[in-house]
């Protein structure tokens, strides 16, 4: 069972919904914008797998607001695919996490995950530079 499985399982649980394969196929195919089996495939969410969560299973979720001249790129779906470590959902004006440690990391930056990007790469950068001293 991979993430996506163990997430979705989650969410029907929470919404008192019984799981079984059949269920747990239905739904991820609905739910995650990639629905690949690998683990690097990320956590993003679709339209409707937000509204179960919210109506249904009553989850907390975290909304950050973009900055108004922000700009989506294919450059920064990767990076959150890549680099945010729970279930998300993004629009043209905000990004919606489950994980409170995310929504504080975004706050932190307002909003705009290229400048959140760009500062864990120094970070990492800095950090390989440090270790190889």
């Amino acid at each position: 069972m991979d993430l996506k499985d163990t997430y979705t399982t989650v969410f029907l649980k929470a919404a008192n919904q019984s799981v079984d394969t059949n269920t747990l196929k239905q739904y991820r195919s609905t739910w995650w914008w990639n629905v690949r089996d690998n683990i690097s495939s990320g956590l993003r969410l679709t339209e409707p797998a937000m509204d179960f969560i919210g109506k249904e299973a009553q989850i907390k979720t975290y909304k950050v607001e973009f900055p108004k001249d922000f700009a989506i790129t294919a450059q920064i779906l990767l990076w959150l695919e890549n680099n945010i470590d729970g279930p998300y959902y993004i629009t043209k004006k905000s990004i919606t996490v489950l994980k409170e440690k995310a929504a504080f990391q975004l706050y932190m930056f307002s909003g705009d995950i290229k400048k959140m990007g760009y500062n864990k790469a120094l970070a990492r950068k800095f950090s390989q530079e440090s270790d190889a001293e």
